[in-house]
């Protein structure tokens, strides 16, 4: 009985310890990381989860687990009907089951996806002004079942951890919005500009058509500007659902080049497609690479030269699957090359050479990332640009046989 109150008293102390350390963090991915580990740990469970809530969609989706191995589960919907997580955000009350199989309200679909088992499982809410933002789960209690002690430090932890979410949402969403804000500044400028010169009676009529050819440009600028950072902003919020499936890698590429072909000759730029006939299947979500890909070849189209080139070819090893995009452009300066993937970043020495969001490439990283893969730069002055992504070429987990507690 003296080993048990030990054990809960220090539990209660790493809480506490856990909280300051909660208060400090305004980073997403770490605050949340941090959680799930530290909810692990107080309750002796083999996994933890943290499941967001969206209220305005009603929709619950995974986030971050201890044990998620498949990144792209981040982003997976969870139904709010037919699961435990949603009711416990439809009931904003605990749940606590030793047997999450003979539980009506179990969604198996999860650990068929990451290949975990649920035995039993330990749910909270996350509320935080009276507004549910998410659930915190531990699952499989290590030895015995999991106690009143157990949901009494969970809930304390909860408590704390909801108000750290919203604190950390609050403000990626502010400085993500201030720098949208900010490069909005410069189209509206442009249209109210032109909107105001076409007021003035001594225009002429070719210089009224240039003007509004301008605000017809500056219009699709602002509409490319919102989708882009609309897409960014679901991709580090972590509510984009990734679809996987298994497709050919080499029609992926040759519909890619299709696409940006006739953009291509408007300034004599040739494609040319270098792959090895038996590139294999490529396991990811198949419009999210498209976007990548496409964005790659829209930018080494671009800025590259007249009469210019660009070679996407294909390698493969055991472990992932590689594409390369290289164009004989103008090159980026090195000292630029770290700053590539920042939101609305532009290189200085490609301003007013081509218009562009400044968020492709940031959204493109979010988007490998989230295959658990990497974006690679290569470039030389003068010479031209590569960009390769690799990404693993994983199969699905299946689920683990039931191991006994």
């Amino acid at each position: 009985m003296a080993e048990i109150k030990t054990q809960t008293l220090d539990s209660y102390l790493r809480v506490i310890e856990i909280s300051r350390d909660l208060a400090s963090t305004l980073d997403l991915d770490t605050l949340l990381d941090d959680i799930v580990r530290a909810a692990a740990d107080i309750t002796r469970a083999e996994a933890a989860s943290i499941l967001l809530y969206d209220d305005t969609a009603r929709q619950l989706y995974f986030q971050v687990s201890t044990n998620m191995e498949e990144p792209t589960m981040r982003g997976f919907i969870v139904p709010l009907e037919k699961s435990i997580a949603g009711w416990i955000v439809t009931n904003r009350q605990s749940v606590r089951i030793d047997d999450a199989h003979k539980d009506d309200r179990h969604f198996s679909e999860v650990e068929q996806t990451i290949g975990f088992e649920t035995r039993s499982l330990l749910g909270i809410p996350l509320i935080t002004k009276n507004k549910v933002v998410g659930v915190l789960e531990v699952i499989n209690k290590q030895k015995g079942r999991f106690t009143d002690a157990d949901e009494s430090m969970l809930s304390v932890l909860g408590a704390q951890a909801a108000v750290a979410i919203e604190n950390a949402r609050l403000f990626q969403q502010s400085d993500l919005i201030s720098e949208f804000v900010h490069e909005l500044r410069t189209p509206l400028a442009s249209l109210s500009t032109a909107t105001y010169l076409l007021l003035r009676p001594e225009m002429s009529r070719e210089q009224r058509d240039q003007i509004v050819n301008n605000i017809h440009t500056e219009t699709l600028r602002l509409n490319s500007l919102a989708s882009s950072f609309l897409d960014l902003a679901r991709l580090e919020s972590g509510r984009v659902q990734f679809r996987k499936t298994r497709f050919s890698a080499s029609d992926l590429i040759y519909e890619c080049t299709d696409v940006m072909t006739s953009k291509a000759l408007e300034t004599g730029v040739q494609i040319r497609v270098d792959i090895p006939e038996e590139m294999p299947l490529m396991e990811a979500d198949r419009d999210k690479i498209k976007q990548v890909l496409l964005n790659l070849l829209s930018n080494a189209v671009k800025y590259n030269r007249q009469n210019g080139s660009v070679i996407v070819s294909g390698t493969f090893g055991d472990t992932d699957l590689s594409i390369t995009i290289q164009d004989t452009g103008v090159g980026i300066p090195e000292e630029s090359i770290p700053h590539l993937f920042e939101k609305f970043y532009r290189v200085r020495d490609h301003e007013g050479k081509a218009a562009g969001t400044g968020l492709g490439l940031s959204i493109s990283k979010q988007i490998i990332q989230g295959h658990n893969g990497r974006i690679e730069v290569k470039s030389k002055m003068g010479v031209g640009t590569s960009f390769t992504v690799h990404i693993p070429r994983s199969t699905k987990l299946q689920p683990r046989n039931h191991e006994s507690s």
